[in-house]
C-alpha cells in the first residue's frame, strides 16, 4: 500500500455534477483552460492547488448530469490519484475508467478535508491518519484499463499483442 501522506483529501458533498467539474462556459476554450477551472464554482482553489497524489472524496451521485467526458478528463489532468464517492452516475463512472482515472465506490466521509491520505489502487484501500478505509475493488478487467492509461491505450496494446501473436 502507498504510504500515508502521498496526498491530501479534497472533500465534497452529494450531487457534484458534470457542469461543476467541467463548467460549460469553458467548454469552447482549450482543454487546459477548462481543466484549470474544474470545480471553480464550488471550490475556487481546487484546480490551482490540487497536486499529484491527492484524492477527491464525495458523497452520493458524483458526476451526475451530462455525458461530457471532459468532466472526468479534467480531474485526471489535475493529477488526482483517484476519486472516491458513495455512488456515481453511470456514464461518469465509465468515462473515468475509459480515461484511466481510478474511481472507487466507498464511504470515506470520516476523512476531513485536507487530511493526509494514501490511495492504493490495486487493493482499493485508502490510508489516512485515523486508519484505513476499504473501498469496493475495481474489477480486474477495468483495473487493467486504468493501469494501461485508459481504454484507447489498453486497446492499442491488446491489438499490438494480437498482431504479434501473443
Amino acid at each position: 500500500m502507498e504510504s500515508l501522506g502521498n496526498g491530501r483529501a479534497w472533500v465534497f458533498g452529494d450531487d457534484i455534477d458534470t457542469d461543476v467539474l467541467a463548467p460549460g462556459r469553458f467548454m469552447h476554450r482549450p482543454f487546459d483552460e477548462l481543466a484549470q477551472n474544474c470545480l471553480i464554482d464550488i471550490s475556487p482553489d481546487f484546480a490551482k492547488n490540487v497536486a499529484p497524489g491527492d484524492v477527491l472524496i464525495a458523497g452520493r451521485n458524483f458526476g451526475v448530469g451530462s455525458s461530457r467526458e471532459q468532466a472526468a478528463q479534467a480531474l485526471k489532468a489535475r493529477g488526482l490519484a483517484g476519486v472516491i464517492a458513495t455512488s456515481f452516475a453511470g456514464i461518469f463512472y465509465r468515462n473515468a475508467i475509459n480515461l484511466g482515472l481510478p474511481i472507487f465506490v466507498g464511504d470515506a466521509n470520516e476523512i476531513k478535508n485536507n487530511a493526509k491520505v494514501g490511495l492504493d489502487v490495486d487493493t482499493a484501500c485508502l490510508s489516512h491518519e485515523g486508519g484505513t478505509v476499504r473501498l469496493e475493488k475495481i474489477p480486474e478487467y477495468l483495473l487493467k484499463i486504468i493501469h494501461d492509461g485508459g481504454l484507447v491505450p489498453h486497446l492499442e496494446e491488446r491489438f499490438a499483442n494480437e498482431r504479434a501473436g501473443r
